[in-house]
């Protein structure tokens, strides 16, 4: 995965990690904020680091959805970038 897309799921799961089930959200909290490789999940929960894979994938697609649907990290980066216009622009 790379950077970009690893810090886009991280924006998107503190947005709508309420909104995925509680082992999506358990797996994806540790792998992408306390930073547990899948094999280290896999451990912790006694399961093979590829059913961890197959968790951690859907919910990364169930996160894009949840945006593309609601927007909420567009609608946001649109406002902070109107802002800083603003700033620039009408500074007094």
């Amino acid at each position: 995965m790379e950077l970009d897309e690893f810090l886009e799921v991280s924006i998107l799961l503190g947005y709508y990690q309420n909104l995925l089930s509680d082992r999506q959200r358990e797996y994806m909290v540790k792998h992408f904020e306390l930073d547990y490789s899948l094999s280290e999940i896999a451990k912790e929960y006694s399961i093979s680091r590829q059913a961890v894979y197959d968790i951690i994938r859907r919910g990364i697609k169930v996160l894009k959805e949840y945006e593309e649907k609601l927007s909420l990290w567009r609608t946001y980066k649109a406002i902070v970038a109107e802002l800083k216009y603003l700033k620039v622009n009408f500074s007094i």
